[in-house]
């Protein structure tokens, strides 16, 4: 695919003059390689028109990338691959789940004690990719009619262009028999491997009902994270999403209500919901602007956001399911095992910003993690962003929902919340 090629001095140049667009710095972790990206990693508030953060410009990008057609040339040589494994340059992929789960037992894959080896899902497409978010204003405009079958059905085929890869995942509980001394509900092992796990009994008594969410379980999860980071000087949790396939109530998202809905289905594709540009401009959106912030209410100039951004602040996802999990876990891999691997930005493109989300290739030797039937009082965290670019500490986990194999075929599917948050230090 040919990408938008420019110069970083003078995207800079040109976005100072027509806009005051906030361009965050593109900042590489030491050691790791240059990202599968557009715009040579820049984000693309480079392109920033009369306000609209890029939008355009990304729109634009995304139906050339559909009209140079290598996505489907992907798509058409895992459809045109004979029936069973697949070959690629990582290791033996699999179309279907049974089918990599046939190899993974033909095959003797065994874990260790409490854990498990199973397939996990990855993309074969290391190329950038774009989404076009459900709420952006292209899909209700007639005149591009065209543009929006376009872009639905390459929504639809980034699926395609995945395949599924065995993996072991070890519990994440005998952390310390892989990592000695290192204890899972610590901040040092959230700091050597992006993943940990914490303590928390909610007075929430309706994870439905948004309203309460953010009154009583934001402040909740906010002290946690104080306590869990002796060293922090504040943390925000900004929004939340509750997961249940089998919820009968209204599932529908309302943004400007700070509804978040229901999801029914269950991210089952290995991916991070940051990378180097979107931590940086997720933040600073919610300390200047408090866009999409579902929590407290920020209040800072743009100078004194970026003082407060000086210093080193993390990312920080955490689940905490309502009911003790049987099916569907949330799976966490852990930060050296995949330091120095080059990720593939995921663009998702709304009317008034342009965030980036990551994918990765498969490697046999991911470290990857799970916490067996997780309890309601246990809350999983992993790290989606860290300022520190130094290489002395986890940048950022990535993660997946997964089917157990070993579950029970009436076991219910995972009941859970996650909420997003920043750690300021």
């Amino acid at each position: 695919m040919s990408r938008v090629k420019v110069g970083a001095d003078r995207v800079m140049a040109d976005t100072e003059a027509v806009s005051s667009a906030y361009v965050p710095p593109f900042e590489l972790t030491k050691g790791q390689s240059p990202p599968f990206a557009a715009n040579e990693g820049l984000s693309y508030m480079s392109f920033d028109q009369d306000g609209d953060a890029g939008t355009a410009a990304a729109t634009e990008a995304a139906l050339s990338q559909i009209t140079e057609g290598e996505g489907q040339v992907v798509i058409d040589t895992l459809d045109d691959a004979p029936p069973g494994p697949i070959e690629t340059k990582w290791g033996v992929g699999f179309r279907d789940y049974s089918e990599c789960l046939e190899y993974i037992r033909a095959n003797n894959i065994e874990a260790p004690d409490g854990g498990l080896a199973l397939p996990l899902r990855y993309t074969v497409h290391e190329q950038p990719s774009y989404s076009i978010v459900s709420s952006n204003a292209l899909w209700r405009d007639p005149e591009r009619e065209a543009d929006a079958k376009a872009l639905r059905k390459n929504e639809r085929d980034h699926g395609r262009r995945c395949l599924y890869f065995p993996q072991i995942l070890r519990d994440a509980r005998r952390m310390e028999e892989y990592h000695p001394g290192l204890s899972p509900n610590s901040p040092e092992c959230m700091d050597k491997l992006g993943v940990s796990l914490a303590y928390c009994k909610s007075k929430c008594e309706n994870f439905y009902d948004a309203a309460e969410v953010e009154r009583v379980f934001y402040p909740e999860i906010e002290k946690l994270l104080l306590e869990f980071f002796p060293e922090a000087t504040d943390a925000l949790v900004y929004n939340h999403d509750v997961f249940d396939k089998d919820y009968e109530g209204d599932r529908t998202e309302d943004q400007d209500k700070k509804i978040p809905g229901v999801n029914a289905g269950y991210a089952n594709l290995v991916h991070n919901d940051l990378n180097d540009n979107s931590g940086r401009v997720r933040c600073r959106e919610l300390l200047t602007r408090n866009l999409r912030n579902f929590g407290r209410e920020q209040h800072y100039t743009e100078e004194q956001a970026d003082q407060k951004m000086s210093r080193r602040f993390m990312s920080i996802n955490l689940a905490k399911p309502m009911e003790t999990v049987r099916q569907n876990p949330f799976v966490l891999c852990a930060w050296p095992s995949f330091a120095d691997q080059p990720y593939i930005t995921n663009y998702r493109v709304y009317d008034d910003r342009v965030g980036e989300t990551t994918r990765f290739t498969y490697r046999p030797d991911h470290d990857w993690y799970w916490f067996p039937e997780q309890k309601s009082t246990e809350v999983s965290m992993l790290k989606c962003y860290d300022s520190v670019t130094d290489g002395s500490v986890s940048r950022w986990s990535f993660h997946t929902a997964c089917v157990d194999p070993t579950a029970s075929d009436d076991a219910p599917c995972r009941r859970n919340v996650v909420v997003r948050s920043y750690v300021f230090f």
